[in-house]
């Protein structure tokens, strides 16, 4: 799912290379959504791994350091580098899988309870930055304040997709696996309902991205629990292993062949 076309020229086409080039996301593309996948899988499995090997409190601390160093690097580059800014998405996702799971196993809030927090606090980052900016689109993220309520949503998809996976997976019993064929499903309906231009692309991209944080989860837990669990019984430190290097080989790629980045030729407005 892509955002469409729309070829600027005169005075507006260099006005849109500029604006591309100082971009600070990716342009969506088929290797976006992969790459997005991986790093929740990744993210949920690592969080788990990490919580155990260092314990909850050292865990948070750590990744949150971790995540706050990077987000300095990525405000701080004059554009978007890959290397970077899925160094972050995958941060995000390691701390907040933790946020999530802290409500739960720390305060013993049901899932359900915290899915419904996280929707709230979604709804209200997106009421926010849409009030400021005008618009959602991604874009239009070529300011500090823009990317500062991109990198806020992104945080909150990551902690409502993680409560909404557990609730999904342990508190309706779907288990992991169901869970993840279960999004799989889901996350064709935002693609869907684009082209039947039933959607806007705007709505349409933060349906999707939502639904990735639970689809890649559900998977990367049922390859680590154990079989009692309807697991396959990998192990939360294989896995973690497996699909960071699934993510270091896109992102190399992207890296090299520039193929995510934003041109002039990439969608001029998705306001629609």
């Amino acid at each position: 799912m892509t955002t469409g076309q729309l070829q600027p020229t005169g005075h507006r086409a260099t006005a849109a290379h500029t604006r591309h080039a100082l971009s600070k996301v990716p342009e969506v593309t088929l290797y976006f959504w992969i790459t997005k996948v991986l790093t929740t899988g990744m993210g949920e499995a690592a969080s788990d791994f990490l919580s155990h090997a260092l314990g909850p409190v050292v865990a948070v601390g750590l990744s949150g350091l971790v995540l706050a160093g990077v987000l300095w690097l990525q405000f701080r580059a004059p554009h978007y580098r890959a290397s970077i800014y899925w160094t972050a998405v995958a941060m995000v996702s390691v701390f907040g899988t933790m946020a999530a799971d802290v409500l739960h196993v720390g305060l013993g809030i049901p899932y359900g309870v915290s899915t419904a927090f996280y929707f709230v606090v979604l709804m209200a980052v997106f009421a926010l930055w849409n009030a400021s900016e005008k618009t959602l689109s991604i874009h239009s993220i070529y300011t500090p304040r823009r990317e500062a309520f991109y990198w806020l949503t992104v945080m909150a998809t990551f902690a409502l997709g993680t409560a909404a996976g557990d609730l999904t997976a342990t508190t309706l019993g779907l288990g992991y696996f169901s869970s993840g064929v279960m999004f799989a499903v889901i996350i064709a309906v935002p693609a869907i309902l684009h082209r039947s231009r039933t959607l806007g692309a705007v709505s349409a991209f933060w349906f999707a991205y939502i639904v990735t944080r639970p689809l890649g989860a559900s998977f990367a837990d049922w390859m680590a629990v154990s079989k009692a669990r309807g697991g396959l019984n990998m192990g939360l430190g294989p896995v973690t292993v497996a699909w960071t290097i699934a993510i270091l080989g896109f992102v190399a790629y992207l890296a090299i062949s520039h193929r995510d980045v934003q041109t002039a030729e990439s969608v001029e407005s998705v306001d629609a």
